[in-house]
């Protein structure tokens, strides 16, 4: 008679050996996802079915090199869409049964020919541009990573970040009033640096040196920022707009060569410093966090601080500085909607981006890369709802708004259930 044990997936140990053999464990929720998606792209395709012929633009006019368009019947691609969809969900239960995983690049798959579907249902009789979708949510997508960086920082070393929307806001209103003073953008970057830093600064004095609850000091920064940004708004920005609220703009600066690739040149390499800016980040967070003696210092941190402290690593300084350090990268993603953006400040800009960010955070499982991501993601399903509105779509204008929040809610509570993030996030630490 075998005896199973818990928490030891994928192994199988012979009982001869010591009389024990262990349990495996199948995960269903992907091939669930899955499913619900099969049943979606059904009602879609042949419920609400739709006729006509969606034009794909893969180019604009003034592209270096041109890609002919592609032009997709929508009755004809939907019956083929379910079908891989319907062979791709019956591999993955079939993987889920077999206790194996499921494969990072199947579900990128999966999802990239279910968006093909979608958009070719969406579309139809319409002309979708590919490259203005992606690079629209490229941009949509910048605060959200750098959120989601600052929050990947912040809670690997301890201290759940729930301000990161008050960071955005303050490092968007920083940097609008002071590149509209000195008329220099780059000021306006640094601005919205320290912006970031000054709210961590009261988030982690609060959090670990006076031991108040971290989600409870988050939210109150939300609305102490929110607060405080729209009096300022009102009553200085408004009162003259041309010298306190008319920030210049970055410009683009287009890499040669990498720029002229079909499709992906104008969106990743023909962009704004900040943009730039952002790549450098995300290569600069994962490899410090997983391969310098910072990263393994914070993860101590946020995982053991105990252990840590019993090595000379000092707990509280440690979650000081890196909290101030996401503020700093988050409030860089302020800056981008005040002057890679929008142009100036308004009340409220940043309209939730920042809890957005933090469902990208858990959604990423804590990884800087699985959490750009997610913000990536979740930027994409922004921007589709307006490139559909624009192009004058026959989805209902309702379903649209509620997309890039429907998305959110899947991908957080659908796909990532319950997950553990670093043990001692959100628990302050006293040296006994």
């Amino acid at each position: 008679m075998s005896v199973t044990t818990p928490n030891t997936p994928h192994e199988t140990v012979d009982p001869v050996d010591d009389g024990l053999e262990k349990a495996v464990v199948k995960k269903w929720k992907a091939p669930i996802a899955f499913a619900i998606f099969v049943i979606i792209s059904a009602l879609l395709f042949f419920v609400a079915r739709r006729d006509g012929v969606t034009e794909l633009r893969l180019s604009a006019e003034n592209d270096a090199i041109k890609l002919p368009s592609i032009e997709a019947p929508v009755m004809a691609t939907g019956i083929v869409v379910v079908i891989l969809l319907a062979l791709m969900t019956a591999g993955a239960f079939w993987l889920a049964n077999q206790a194996k995983r499921i494969p990072l690049w199947l579900t990128a798959v999966f999802g990239i020919v279910f968006m093909y579907g979608f958009l070719t249902w969406a579309g139809a009789d319409k002309s979708i541009p590919i490259t203005g979708l992606l690079l629209g949510s490229v941009a949509l997508s910048a605060p959200l990573i750098f959120g989601a960086l600052g929050g990947v920082i912040s809670e690997r070393v301890g201290v759940v970040n729930v301000a990161i929307e008050g960071q955005l806001l303050a490092g968007a209103f920083l940097s609008a009033f002071v590149a509209s003073i000195t008329r220099n953008p780059f000021a306006g970057l640094l601005a919205a640096i320290v912006a970031g830093v000054l709210v961590s600064f009261v988030l982690a004095a609060f959090a670990i040196k006076y031991l108040v609850d971290q989600v409870i000091v988050g939210v109150v920064l939300n609305v102490l920022v929110a607060g405080l940004t729209s009096f300022l708004y009102s009553t200085v920005l408004s009162s003259n707009t041309e010298a306190f609220n008319t920030p210049p703009r970055l410009p683009r600066i287009p890499i040669p060569l990498l720029s002229d690739i079909p499709i992906l040149g104008r969106v990743l390499f023909d962009q704004t410093i900040i943009i730039y800016l952002m790549y450098i980040a995300i290569a600069l967070v994962f490899y410090g966090l997983f391969f310098t003696k910072w990263g393994l210092r914070l993860r101590a941190v946020g995982e053991h601080p105990q252990a840590a402290d019993t090595v000379g690593i000092r707990v509280n300084s440690t979650r000081f500085w890196n909290v101030s350090i996401a503020g700093a990268i988050a409030g860089l993603g302020g800056a981008y909607f005040t002057l890679g953006s929008v142009g100036g400040f308004t009340k409220e800009m940043t309209a939730g981006a920042g809890f957005i960010a933090l469902a990208a955070v858990i959604f990423g499982r804590w990884d800087p890369i699985r959490a750009t991501l997610a913000a990536l993601l979740f930027g994409f399903a922004t921007n589709l709802q307006n490139t559909l509105g624009a192009i004058g779509s026959g989805v209902p204008s309702e379903f649209l708004l509620m997309l890039p929040y429907l998305v959110t809610i899947f991908a957080v509570a659908g796909l990532v259930g319950q997950v553990r993030g670093p043990a001692a996030s959100g628990k302050p630490y006293i040296k006994s």
